[in-house]
């Protein structure tokens, strides 16, 4: 945090000595968060993660058929025959665990390929903006912001300039 505002203090100091610096911030979550193409997003998440549900039932179901005609078929089964089928069984269900994982990592990877064009509306506005206002400088909104002038505050411009609407209370 020291070191943060430290930089912080040096970047303001020296760039006050070479000429003005202008420093902005923007609640980018916020702005995501209230844009209508966001429920869009939802629905098409949700559809591609129920899609991969499906198939993860499918997989399940025949992993289930498996271990059921294995037990049907054991007793009349070799040694042999029950250490090869019982490997089958288990590669099944270790490509089960495999797909239940990826499954995870693919939803996280679409969510990022759905948001994508919500992030460059965003960025693409917050450009306009920072320009026509003279910003040098636009940090996001985190948690290390302590006070922020409202006339600093980038989010109701960019709000603005996608044409959406907040509600008084938020």
């Amino acid at each position: 945090m020291r070191f943060f505002l430290f930089t912080f203090l040096f970047t303001a100091s020296f760039a006050s000595a070479f000429g003005q610096s202008k420093v902005g911030a923007v609640d980018i979550d916020f702005i995501i968060e209230h844009m209508p193409e966001l429920d869009e997003v939802r629905k098409n998440l949700e559809t591609y993660a129920a899609q991969l549900e499906v198939d993860l039932d499918k997989r399940i179901e025949a992993y289930q058929e498996a271990i059921a005609e294995y037990q049907r078929e054991e007793p009349l089964m070799t040694i042999a025959q029950k250490r090869e089928k019982q490997e089958a069984l288990a590669e099944l269900e270790t490509e089960l665990q495999r797909f239940q994982q990826n499954g995870l990592k693919l939803i996280e990877i679409k969510q990022q390929e759905f948001m994508r064009p919500l992030y460059v509306k965003v960025e693409a506005a917050l450009e306009k903006i920072a320009k026509a206002e003279n910003f040098t400088q636009v940090m996001k909104f985190n948690p290390d912001i302590v006070y922020l002038d409202t006339a600093y505050d980038l989010t109701p411009l960019i709000l603005q300039e996608l044409n959406i609407e907040i509600p008084d209370k938020e």
